[in-house]
């Protein structure tokens, strides 16, 4: 546990500088050290960012200081990406693609999702925060994705839910629509979804998920 302490707390660091280059370093380093992506993602980078959440809240840095520390970890992770995939040809069968709802602005959680399904082998298309739902349907229309990934992690924002989900498990391709965020592990939220909606708590259960629906064959990807 201190292992992982330490980890985190030297990340947000040197997250809240700005330093692209010594938090690569220290990314990398640990990924070299034998340490998966879901350990990165749902240990090291969201161990960061939770602390650096929590200075915000406590007002110990500003608004810049936490938008400053969360355009480094969205350069952190594309690149942790690129440095996993280069070289792999993709031939997936399947298609996932991510959104926030509309308002929520908080994406970081959803990229690592969308990056765990991507090293996995899945098509991915991340469309990131705030995505109105019409604009939503055009896209899954166009692209019929298998998956639908919504994230939110404020909760008022999860009035968006049963409207979003509602419409996008009635397309005609009938994508399977996964939901999370920091707060499913803390309320329950199935009462916005139906019996075919996914509600996971976190970052284990995606990895769980993603080896219990491999990318190679088209075929129904429920629960």
């Amino acid at each position: 546990m201190r292992f992982l302490q330490e980890y985190g707390k030297a990340l947000s660091l040197l997250l809240l500088e700005g330093d692209q280059d010594a938090a690569w370093r220290l990314i990398d380093e640990i990924s070299k050290s034998g340490k998966d992506s879901l350990y990165i993602y749902g240990s090291v980078i969201t161990g960061a960012m939770r602390h650096i959440g929590y200075l915000w809240e406590t007002n110990e840095i500003s608004v810049a200081d936490e938008h400053l520390a969360t355009s480094t970890c969205d350069f952190l992770l594309a690149r942790y990406l690129f440095e996993k995939k280069k070289g792999q040809k993709s031939v997936s069968a399947k298609k996932a693609m991510f959104l926030c709802v509309e308002s929520e602005q908080h994406y970081l959680g959803l990229k690592m999702t969308s990056q765990l399904f991507s090293e996995a082998g899945w098509d991915t298309r991340f469309h990131g925060p705030n995505l109105p739902l019409e604009s939503v349907k055009k896209a899954a229309e166009e692209w019929k994705p298998d998956v639908i990934c919504l994230s939110f992690s404020i909760l008022y924002h999860a009035e968006h839910l049963g409207p979003y989900i509602g419409e996008l498990e009635k397309l005609p391709n009938r994508p399977t629509v996964i939901v999370g965020g920091r707060l499913v592990e803390k309320y329950d939220f199935s009462r916005h979804g139906t019996n075919r909606t996914i509600f996971m708590n976190n970052l284990e259960d995606v990895q769980k998920w993603l080896e219990r629906h491999p990318p190679g064959v088209k075929s129904s990807v429920g629960y």
